[in-house]
């Protein structure tokens, strides 16, 4: 009867040549991915706009469910949201006030919805220092907030 192979004949002349490979492996990975990232990439200028309208703001809950906007320095309503209405407004408006919970910080600073001359809108919360570029959720969610602007000035 024939004894069973020794290990060095199953892999060979030992362990040397697996471990090489897996080095060589690990060295062209290693190359591969430097190779890859390249010299650092510049982000593109953000192009500089000026504000071409404005509208400092307050968001104020209702016993009925709607939200009230009220303008800062007069306290008009300027635009309310009813429940089930302009959902994309309503959240993004929760999110920021959320923000302001989670950091220790009350309603008590506006927010700012500014247009720019560019005609990019922003939701600015100066509290958080958070900005919404209302333009990266789509014309529709973005036209929503033009209406606040655009009522607000009537």
């Amino acid at each position: 009867m024939r004894a069973p192979p020794a290990h060095s004949e199953i892999l060979g002349s030992g362990p040397g040549p697996v471990l090489l490979g897996a080095g060589g492996l690990l060295a062209f990975v290693l190359v591969a991915v430097l190779a890859g990232r390249g010299p650092p990439v510049a982000a593109p200028p953000e192009i500089e706009a000026r504000p071409a309208a404005a509208l400092a703001f307050r968001a104020e809950d209702r016993d009925d469910g709607s939200v009230a906007l009220r303008e800062a320095g007069s306290l008009r309503v300027v635009a309310t949201i009813r429940p089930g209405e302009d959902g994309f407004v309503r959240g993004t408006l929760r999110g920021l006030a959320q923000a302001r919970q989670r950091e220790g910080l009350g309603p008590e600073a506006p927010f700012r919805l500014v247009r720019y001359a560019d005609g990019r809108l922003a939701l600015e919360d100066a509290s958080t220092g958070r900005t919404v570029a209302l333009q990266a959720f789509g014309p529709t969610n973005a036209a929503a907030f033009g209406r606040i602007l655009e009522e607000a000035q009537r």
